[in-house]
């Protein structure tokens, strides 16, 4: 009996898909699940982690990402066709995808002799472990351009690729990587189905490049699970006239009613810490704020998550070692604590208090709307509204949208997740809300209004 008892053990710890369940998408189609649970993406650009980080320093940045609230880090496995790790282990046999260099025998744990992909194989381990999963890009998509990615190659890598991690529980896939979706769309379209075919289980999406959308030419397409967006780096005054620009939200409202139903997400805004557009030297730089706000915007439009990025951090840079891109200016190690980061536990823990399946976004709530920064974005649930001002300008709601006779209104800060209660007042009619402060981009605030029956867990925050 012992022994039986022992060996059903092991086989419910076996088929125990630990922290990082495979994800799917909700029955409505906008939002993922884990496990039959509702799943919040909260993402890092971690994009060479894997080129430029030891195993000691991955570990440092899995834990402290983990500890920040993150739950998904998106890394690129192939930059470029030289790819090698840290400890110069390159991933390709003479820089061809078709040809991935693996060495059989060597020991995974000894620095000095374990592959490429044995060290891809330990870094989805320790992001298992910390309850993370990683979205990863199996080519970048200068390698399409440049042809090393081709109608022959492509196959080929992904069925390596599909074979080798469709048991790893913690694996998302992005297909393409910062490219144009109308440039070489059959290789791109080869390899997002060859994964598919071997590896149905894990879900699959498109990251295009600046300013566009996987939607544009993928969505109908059988492999992509999700739609996402790259919002970009560029200012309204760098886009000129354009009808998005920063308004990444728009990105996310035109997804919304797509059918077929698939969930959307912002997986590139802009960067904490990096100069407007990216290749403008001494442009001002992107700040906390405007990762709040992209961020706030992007889910109140209806994402089913977000993706935050650092400039020093999503390049691991280290001045001195790394040439740096769009103006690095510290390490990696330091940068990884920039005051947007930290703030970011606070979007996740609003939204996973309160039934995410259920919310949709409603525009109209908003009576007095106003655009650019003086944009507020709203959606509702079920006994509940919020909605997000990013200059703290006061503005009115319509109320009546969600159950209750009586509601209660409060102040939820993007900054530290802090409460101030608004008051109690019936559930009909409008009403003027004036955020604490001054009206000024920065001074961001979130509306929480809720049935007051209603009996919602708290919010893991600190009173005001």
């Amino acid at each position: 009996m012992t022994l039986l008892l022992g060996l059903l053990a092991a086989l419910t710890a076996a088929a125990d898909p630990g922290p990082t369940p495979p994800l799917a998408v909700s029955a409505n189609g906008h939002y993922l699940e884990a496990k039959g649970e509702p799943f919040f993406w909260m993402g890092d650009t971690g994009w060479l982690l894997l080129s430029r980080l030891d195993r000691d320093e991955t570990e440092r940045y899995l834990a402290t990402r983990a500890r920040q609230g993150f739950n998904v880090v998106q890394v690129m496995i192939l930059h470029t066709p030289q790819m090698t790790s840290r400890y110069d282990a390159p991933a390709l046999i003479d820089g061809d995808p078709g040809r991935p260099r693996v060495t059989p025998g060597a020991d995974p744990q000894r620095p000095g002799e374990y592959d490429y992909w044995d060290h891809l194989d330990w870094v989805l381990s320790r992001a298992e472990a910390h309850g993370i999963y990683l979205a990863m890009v199996p080519a970048w998509g200068t390698l399409a351009k440049d042809k090393q990615l081709n109608a022959r190659t492509a196959p080929v890598y992904g069925r390596f690729l599909a074979e080798r991690y469709r048991n790893r529980p913690n694996l998302i896939w992005l297909n393409g990587g910062d490219t144009g979706s109308e440039n070489n769309t059959l290789v791109w379209e080869s390899l997002g189905s060859t994964i598919k075919r071997i590896d149905p289980d894990h879900l699959m999406t498109f990251h295009p490049i600046g300013r566009t959308d996987s939607s544009w030419q993928f969505h109908e397409a059988p492999w992509l699970d999700f739609n996402m967006v790259q919002s970009g780096h560029r200012s309204y005054a760098q886009d000129g006239p354009s009808v998005r620009s920063e308004d990444n939200w728009r990105y996310i409202a035109e997804d919304w009613i797509k059918l077929p139903t698939k969930p959307v997400i912002d997986g590139e805004p802009s960067y904490e810490n990096v100069p407007h557009g990216l290749h403008e030297p001494g442009a001002p730089r992107w700040g906390a704020a405007d990762a709040r706000r992209y961020a706030w915007w992007a889910v109140l439009a209806g994402a089913f998550g977000h993706t935050y990025g650092e400039n020093n951090v999503m390049q691991m840079f280290v001045p001195g070692k790394y040439e740096a891109s769009f103006e690095a200016d510290q390490r990696w190690d330091r940068a990884i604590d920039a005051p947007g980061a930290n703030q970011m536990r606070h979007l996740r823990a609003l939204f996973e208090s309160r039934p995410m399946l259920e919310r949709m976004p409603d525009p109209s709530l908003i009576a007095d709307n106003g655009v650019r920064y003086e944009r507020v974005l709203a959606s509702r649930g079920p006994g509940y509204a919020i909605a997000y001002s990013y200059t703290g300008r006061p503005f009115t709601m319509r109320l009546g949208a969600i159950s209750g006779r009586q509601v209660q209104a409060r102040w939820y800060s993007p900054r530290d997740g802090s409460l101030t209660p608004v008051g109690s007042f019936a559930n009909r009619g409008t009403r003027r809300f004036d955020p604490p402060g001054d009206t000024r981009p920065g001074n961001d605030w979130v509306l929480l209004v809720e049935d007051a029956a209603a009996r919602f867990p708290a919010i893991a925050v600190r009173a005001r």
